[in-house]
């Protein structure tokens, strides 16, 4: 029997799986097929997929202030059906998003082989916050993991979001780059300090404004740029949110 994945439904009440550019990180602006899994160890403030977690009846706060009640954004779909919708849509790489979807681990494992039974050179992408430490089977199937470790302003304590162990696992990773959320540049000059202390160079680190509007990100994008070419760093847009505006599904 195939192991069950936990996905977000998009505002038709379907499974998030969608065909679009990627908006963020070393592969910007590249078209990709994107799965969205529901469920979060991590609690930010501002998340702007805050229907993966936040729950109705639990005790997370959000700038929103909205809940959202599991029944109507969650939907259980087996690995192998998963990974047949996936293969449904046309797809340059698959990028695995959440949500955090190193809670999925071993049903990932399962619907990346399954993805691969029918072309074994599909580009599987993962984005992850960095507190949860993959398994050896999941690093040997993910071509690279963008890891967005979260900073104070997300609210969450940093003995949850930054753990060391899994930081130093990523540095190790050639694969794996760090995106980090940026409200001023006391933040970047944290991930600075963060990439510093793990040994991460300085090309794998990016650094993306926080913001869910195309204004907001433009004008606190523009307040980091001085810090970003200072460190060495990489500045990543939020390119979605210019072409679609905040949305589930594009």
């Amino acid at each position: 029997m195939s192991a069950i994945l936990k996905l977000a439904r998009n505002d038709r009440g379907e499974p998030e799986i969608f065909r679009s550019i990627q908006g963020e990180g070393p592969a910007i602006g590249q078209p990709r097929t994107f799965v969205r899994l529901s469920g979060c160890n991590l609690h930010c403030v501002w998340c702007d997929t805050a229907y993966t977690w936040n729950w109705v009846g639990s005790p997370f706060a959000h700038e929103s202030g909205k809940k959202f009640e599991p029944g109507a954004e969650m939907i259980k779909l087996s690995a192998v059906e998963t990974a047949a919708r996936l293969r449904a849509i046309e797809s340059e790489g698959v990028v695995i998003t959440g949500g955090e979807p190193l809670l999925q681990a071993d049903a990932l494992v399962e619907m990346i082989d399954a993805l691969r039974e029918h072309d074994h050179n599909t580009r599987i992408e993962m984005e992850t916050n960095g507190s949860i430490e993959p398994s050896d089977a999941l690093i040997d199937r993910i071509d690279y993991f963008v890891v967005s470790p979260k900073l104070a302003h997300s609210g969450n304590d940093a003995e949850l979001a930054l753990k060391p162990d899994v930081l130093r696992l990523y540095a190790k990773l050639p694969g794996a780059f760090l995106k980090f959320v940026a409200k001023d540049v006391r933040d970047v000059e944290t991930a600075a300090e963060i990439a510093e202390l793990y040994g991460i160079p300085a090309p794998r680190i990016y650094i993306m404004p926080e913001g869910t509007t195309s204004e907001g990100v433009r004008e606190r994008g523009g307040s980091l740029i001085d810090a970003v070419i200072a460190h060495g760093f990489t500045y990543s847009d939020r390119l979605h949110i210019h072409l679609f505006g905040q949305k589930r599904g594009l």
